[in-house]
């Protein structure tokens, strides 16, 4: 796939994290009805689905195995990336060989291995489902809900500070004190040097959703990690909370206690495509990306 537009460094990169695992098995209730038929991440961005981009951001950070932790009536995601010889068929007939293209491009895209998740338990059990497919090896976790735009792929960014510092990697981003109480927000330890320019930070833990007074900093976990194999431990050990969910955050900080964990702040731009409000926001930026080909 071509990596056109990215600041992408493969000497450090490739090679060193393989899989990714993608939890998609939500209701998409903020979309609703939209999504009473149709997958949240298949939610059109422009001209492709919200999974999509993920896959792409993954594979430009050199990641080729990839999984996607699906629930009840989330076949088109598997579909989407399949073959689709009678439309391909279609548009052959018709000559129309741009659109060709881009059906036969998406199906060579990627092989997924989709894990089911038969019980919504929370963004930790989904993690947790796919242990037989990840194995004893640091791996990837991104959500499709959170899109970053910018000049290096996110997930590209959380690698090389892996590279650097042999630690778990979460992705973060500077909130308002106001809007500390929607986020886990990293507690740093001071006592260690930040490293690239203050952009990668060691970790004391993670605070899930504290409100302002009680926040230990205003960086924000946001839907990129990096996590070595010791995960699926603290996971397994991790009793079930609100809702009766295993918050991945509550694992990661048990995990910072016991190897490191740091935080890499992205330079990208972040959109919550998981609200009508972000979605509608990244659909803008994409479009005025794009303002020649619409025009």
């Amino acid at each position: 796939m071509s990596r056109k537009g990215f600041h992408w460094n493969e000497e450090l990169t490739v090679g060193l994290i393989n899989k990714c695992l993608f939890p998609a098995a939500g209701y998409g209730t903020r979309f609703l009805p939209a999504t009473k038929a149709m997958p949240k991440e298949m939610l059109p961005l422009v001209t492709k689905p919200l999974i999509q981009y993920g896959v792409e951001e993954a594979l430009a950070a050199g990641i080729t195995g990839m999984a996607i932790v699906t629930g009840r009536g989330k076949r088109a995601i598997e579909d989407h990336f399949d073959i689709s010889a009678d439309l391909e068929a279609i548009l052959e007939q018709r000559g129309d060989i741009e659109h060709l293209r881009a059906v036969r491009a998406v199906a060579d895209m990627v092989h997924l291995v989709t894990i089911r998740q038969k019980e919504q338990l929370g963004l930790g059990h989904a993690v947790l489902m796919a242990q037989d497919a990840v194995g004893h090896e640091p791996f990837a976790v991104m959500l499709p809900d959170d899109l970053i735009f910018g000049t290096t792929p996110a997930l590209a960014e959380l690698m090389g500070a892996y590279v650097a510092t042999q630690a778990s990697v979460v992705g973060v981003m500077r909130v308002a004190p106001t809007e500390t109480h929607r986020y886990g927000i990293v507690d740093p330890d001071t006592t260690l040097p930040t490293s690239d320019e203050g952009r990668t930070i060691p970790l004391r833990g993670v605070v899930e959703k504290p409100d302002a007074a009680h926040a230990p900093s205003d960086l924000a976990v946001v839907g990129r990690y990096i996590l070595g194999p010791k995960i699926f431990e603290r996971l397994e050990q991790t009793p079930h909370g609100l809702n009766g969910e295993i918050q991945l955050t509550d694992a990661i900080h048990t995990l910072a206690q016991e190897q490191p964990v740091v935080a890499r702040h992205f330079s990208g731009t972040r959109y919550d495509v998981g609200s009508p409000e972000g979605w509608l926001r990244a659909n803008l930026h994409v479009a005025l990306d794009h303002l020649p080909v619409f025009c």
